[in-house]
């Protein structure tokens, strides 16, 4: 790979024929024809490791992953998949996205021994050591970054041993457990170090300063927000994180017949299908907003029909009604309507007199948490993760413990050690075929629903060949064709075979912004303005149907990648 590169005039896509690119251009061509990459908070080469999926080695697959996002495994289980609805398949008139999250899991099902694969350090060590306090998904992606980039890594967790929320709260019917542990052991390999058990308070993150060249607090939030309702003290109402978190220690409370859940989110959901486990033969989950507007997939409620859940939106709690012996018995809601705000998010408004009653024996609370208040104001600690960004994802966690690990990083060593390009390599073929593009989406399989229990998992994963076949629909858009308009010879060869009506088009011109992006073209209306050949990316499906009938090898293809790599 040259890093000399070779400059392009502003008609060609890239800045650069080869070498690293680092002109806004090169950026803007990843950003808006790699738009699942685009979409995932850890940037996660998704085209690449479906490539790898596709031409049969998982185990490469699993790499990239694990390069890029930490935990490959559990987030083939448990992703929230931002790059499905952003895939360039799922776009009006081309079908369904690919099932991106699916094919992650199997690059680890079918890798062969599903051995630890630990990565190679990036820089020798620096003799700087860093505590994080915390040891969920933030905080592990914070530790394992740190490890590869030389500094020696301690991890305090406040219980048994470390994984969050990927332990305590989300079930075990979705995660299973050596899951989760078998990926935290590839970050100890690296040499992070534990130490579980240990709560830490103002006056440990004051000690812990003092010690450690830096501190990162990634303590997630895990203090409950309660609705401020009449009631909400009774016997029967308890907040869905800690019911999940017993349940995970072990215990199996009794949650009665009637099951009511407040709530649209991941604690929510996990609860309502938790209770229905745990005999709970009436179970409703209510959410003042829509359904559009949870903040879960699609597949989440495909469980819920499955499992017997029902639903009821656009509803909100304003009163708990209880029995002679202070237990809830009763929900009143008043339904809502949805208002725009200046943000453009919609709230919700209480409708007057539309009240109505759901009787119930449990609530469980899905309203959210919040980080805890006592470390604010101390200085020269860093955050990661939930306490800075609110609850969210594990992907986002991830990416923003990525984040934080650079700016630590370069606190330590004075500098930003690494730079991010735009790297394009030549290539010969993508193996895509117009066939490809007209595969359905495959489905997930599952066991059936009365064999679901508490620990059981649901999705038992696709099989190889199945794997294989749904990355083979994907577009495969890191790779860039173009037209060297100075080798053409015009003889329309490739317009008589172009798939898609305007991946190939004449034009008279193309249109740039101020920094030299191509952001459209004119298209020409007759010989006199045909000046080029022009091969628009955001059609063109990577078949190479073009390339295979011009007889002049004036269509050349390219790998495009954007990498975040050590400065020489």
């Amino acid at each position: 790979m040259s890093d000399s590169p070779v400059f392009l005039p502003p008609e060609y896509a890239l800045s650069i024929e080869s070498g690293p690119g680092r002109h806004p251009k090169d950026f803007a061509w990843v950003t808006q024809n790699v738009p699942c990459r685009s979409a995932c908070p850890a940037k996660t080469d998704i085209p690449g490791y479906l490539e790898a999926i596709y031409k049969g080695d998982p185990a490469e697959a699993y790499r990239i992953n694990l390069r890029d996002n930490i935990f490959p495994a559990v987030l083939g289980r448990t992703c929230t998949r931002p790059c499905e609805p952003a895939c360039r398949h799922g776009w009006e008139g081309l079908g369904e996205p690919v099932a991106i999250c699916f094919a992650k899991r199997s690059a680890d099902d079918f890798r062969k021994n599903r051995e630890p694969v630990v990565l190679d350090k990036v820089f020798p060590a620096s003799g700087k050591t860093v505590a994080v306090v915390g040891g969920g998904a933030a905080g592990l992606t914070v530790a394992r970054e740190l490890q590869l980039w030389g500094h020696q890594v301690t991890v305090v967790e406040r219980h048994a041993e470390p994984g969050g929320l990927m332990i305590q709260g989300i079930p075990e019917f979705r995660l299973p457990r050596d899951i989760v542990r078998r990926e935290i052991e590839q970050i100890r390999a690296l040499g992070v170090s534990f130490e579980c058990g240990q709560a830490v308070d103002a006056e440990r993150l004051q000690a812990l300063r003092d010690e450690y060249d830096a501190v990162v607090l990634a303590a997630g939030t895990h203090e409950p927000v309660l609705p401020d309702c009449p009631g909400a003290d009774l016997d029967g109402i308890r907040h869905g994180l800690e019911f999940l978190k017993a349940v995970n220690r072990g215990e199996r409370p009794d949650p009665g017949g009637s099951v009511v859940v407040i709530g649209g989110g991941f604690t929510a959901v996990d609860c309502a299908r938790m209770a229905r486990r745990l005999g709970a033969t009436d179970v409703h989950m209510v959410y003042r907003r829509s359904e559009k507007e949870m903040y879960i997939g699609e597949h989440e409620l495909h469980q819920f029909a499955e499992e017997g859940v029902g639903t009821q939106f656009l509803a909100t709690p304003v009163e708990f009604v209880g029995d002679a012996g202070g237990k809830v018995s009763a929900v009143r809601f008043q339904k809502t309507r949805l208002v725009e705000t200046e943000n453009g998010r919609a709230r919700p408004e209480p409708i007057p007199g539309s009240d109505f009653e759901l009787p119930c024996d449990t609530v469980l609370l899905g309203t959210g948490q919040k980080a805890a208040d006592w470390w604010r104001g101390l200085e020269g600690i860093h955050l990661a993760g939930d306490a800075v960004t609110g609850p969210g994802s594990l992907i986002d966690a991830i990416g923003h413990g990525k984040k934080i690990a650079r700016e630590v990083d370069q606190r330590l060593m004075g500098e930003d050690r690494f730079e991010t390009v735009v790297v394009a390599q030549d290539a010969k073929t993508t193996g895509r075929s117009r066939d490809m593009d007209h595969l359905p989406r495959l489905q997930m399989p599952e066991i059936p629903t009365d064999a679901r229990g508490v620990t059981d998992e649901v999705e038992t994963g696709l099989s190889r060949d199945d794997a294989e076949t749904e990355a083979s629909r994907c577009y495969l858009c890191h790779y860039k064709f173009e037209i060297d308009n100075d080798l053409c010879i015009y003889c329309d060869r490739c317009l008589k075979v172009k798939p898609v009506d305007d991946c190939i088009v004449k034009i008279s011109d193309l249109i740039y912004d101020d920094s030299e992006r191509i952001t459209g073209y004119v298209r020409s209306t007759g010989t006199r303005n045909y000046n080029r050949l022009h091969l628009d990316q955001n059609q063109c499906i990577r078949c190479g149907a073009c390339v295979e009938v011009c007889p002049v090898e004036c269509i050349t293809l390219q790998k495009v990648s954007e990498i975040t790599r050590p400065k020489e």
